[in-house]
Formats: structure tokens, sequence, C-alpha cells
């Protein structure tokens, strides 16, 4: 199916997205035709296993604290989190959205119920 620039940015409107959501986003990312970024909030050795292909930023949830910085400097541009199931990224939006992050939305299946495409071993992105 084939969606427009209003619905796809419906999609990072909402709190949480499915599956196949998100694979529509990268799919339309890649064509130029919206714009968001995808973080995964697992731990290194997590993404170092298994990562969502188009992943752009690994801030792991240890981490969240000391660089919240990162969530300011990204405050007007979507963010998609990830991370293994859903749990800890729907506590970190919720938390960041209580904060004012409000371009915020995660992957209520986490990456075990993401069906797109993954990679192993992929490289730690910026």
């Amino acid at each position: 199916m084939e969606y427009n620039k209003e619905e796809l940015e419906k999609m990072l409107q909402n709190q949480e997205m499915t599956s196949e959501q998100l694979q529509t986003l990268l799919k339309a990312r890649e064509e130029g035709k919206i714009d968001f970024v995808l973080m995964d909030i697992r731990e290194v050795f997590e993404f170092t296993d298994r990562s969502i292909k188009g992943a752009d930023m690994l801030l792991p949830t240890s981490q969240m604290n000391a660089k919240l910085h990162v969530f300011e400097e990204l405050k007007e541009k979507p963010v998609v989190l990830y991370c293994r199931t859903g749990s800890r990224t729907g506590q970190v939006m919720y938390a960041l959205r209580n904060m004012g992050f409000n371009n915020i939305v995660h992957l209520s299946s986490g990456i075990m119920g993401y069906f797109g495409e993954t990679e192993h071993n992929a490289p730690i992105p910026a």
C-alpha cells in the first residue's frame, strides 16, 4: 500500500507503532518522503547481536540520564525508539514525554516482534 506524506507523518504522531508501520516508514525514508531518527535503546551487546537495519543511533537505557542532551538536540525531529520487547521503550517514552519531548514514538513489540530486515553484528551507529 502506498502512503502519502500526511499519512506517514500521522504514524509518527502516535505513541506506539507496529512492525508494519516501521517497515513502511523506513522504506519511505529511503525514498526521501519522510525523515525521522530510529534509535535503539538496548545495550551494546544486544545491538551487535541483532539490530533493525536502518537504525541511526544506539543510546543504551543505562546511559540515558547522562545523555538527555541527545533528545534536546533532536527535539524538532521525530524519534522512533525500539528495544527488545517494547517494555523499556514504553517507559523511556513516557518519561521523555513528561519532560516535554513530544516527537517520541516507540515500536510497541520491540525487535522481537519486528518482521522487517535486521542485521547481525552491525557496526555501532554514532
